[in-house]
């Protein structure tokens, strides 16, 4: 029996997305996650169209509103399963999936008018990040140490946790950062850091004192043992010597955070924010601030801005006599 071939105009979309991707990947450097979503993105609007009797190329702004208002609303699958609302950081995503979508066709001369011009999307909710205190990082960081006390610990592992939170805080880096580093890109000697943001972008960052002690103790007392006679070039590594997973990061965070009495308040993206608040409660400008978070926008560090003025707030208002009477 011979395979149905799919519609013509499904197979027209399918290469459309395709070398939409493609731009995305290889012209833009969007990361391997970016795109994943967009390609879910573009096929769950593809579906839409369908139902509706229309394609990609004759879709009006009204046709993506209405998907868009299908999203917020949920309601029924084509399975008879209910769906839930999205939420409106997931429609926003979608809003500029779509929006990049179009200019790509119209560049390439597919399209006159881009039918996502009118459209608006859900406000999306300012949400400032978590951020730790000074003395709550401090607890933390000194959890590999104590870890060393409980049966079944190695020093080895200990002395990596502890190198990876201490350079992760001392550095505002991001996990895919801290495990995307090699050996080579940490400069001990200059107290100088090379990370790899999104879309591949290098930056420096300066090294604090204690994170490169830490990594130096980690280098010379227990990397070597972790790889074995392995020559793998990841800085972190697994208890098999490969390169430490994005995942594997996330639980060692959650373990040391746990054991510091701040399960629930924190993951690795805890420390990038805190680094940032705190460095801005030190005096530190908004633009060298950019720079070392490797930001494009300097608009997406100015939220640091407001949570600094938050936190200096709540202090005054806890710690001033003349504040509490009010």
């Amino acid at each position: 029996m011979q395979p149905v071939a799919a519609p013509a105009h499904q197979s027209a979309f399918a290469s459309l997305v395709l070398d939409f991707l493609a731009y995305l990947e290889f012209e833009r450097g969007l990361s391997r996650n970016t795109l994943d979503a967009y390609r879910s993105d573009l096929q769950q609007y593809g579906t839409f169209l369908d139902g509706r009797g229309r394609s990609v190329l004759d879709a009006s702004g009204e046709d993506i509103t209405a998907f868009l208002d299908d999203l917020a609303t949920g309601g029924t699958n084509a399975d008879g399963s209910e769906r839930r609302p999205a939420a409106a950081a997931t429609i926003q995503r979608k809003v500029a999936c779509l929006r990049s979508f179009y200019r790509h066709l119209r560049r390439e001369g597919l399209l006159e008018a881009d039918p996502t011009a009118e459209v608006r999307g859900p406000r999306k909710r300012e949400q400032l990040p978590k951020v730790l205190t000074r003395a709550e990082v401090a607890k933390l960081l000194a959890m590999p140490g104590l870890e060393l006390e409980r049966p079944g610990s190695t020093v080895e592992v200990a002395l990596r946790d502890r190198a990876i939170l201490e350079l992760m805080y001392a550095c505002g880096l991001r996990a895919s950062e801290a495990t995307g580093l090699d050996v080579g890109d940490v400069d001990l000697e200059e107290g100088l850091l090379r990370a790899r943001g999104k879309g591949r972008k290098e930056r420096l960052v300066p090294v604090g004192r204690r994170a490169v002690d830490a990594v130096a103790r980690y280098l010379r007392d227990a990397r070597g043992r972790l790889v074995g006679g392995g020559s793998e070039a990841a800085l972190f590594v697994n208890a098999r010597g490969g390169r430490l997973s994005r995942q594997g990061l996330y639980k060692i965070v959650q373990r040391h955070a746990r054991s510091a009495g701040l399960d629930g308040k924190m993951s690795p993206h805890t420390l990038r924010h805190s680094f940032a608040t705190h460095l801005l409660a030190g005096g530190c400008d908004l633009r060298t601030l950019q720079e070392m978070l490797g930001h494009a926008d300097i608009a997406t560090t100015q939220m640091y801005t407001h949570l600094s003025a938050q936190r200096l707030q709540e202090v005054y208002r806890d710690a001033h006599p003349r504040a509490r009477l009010a």
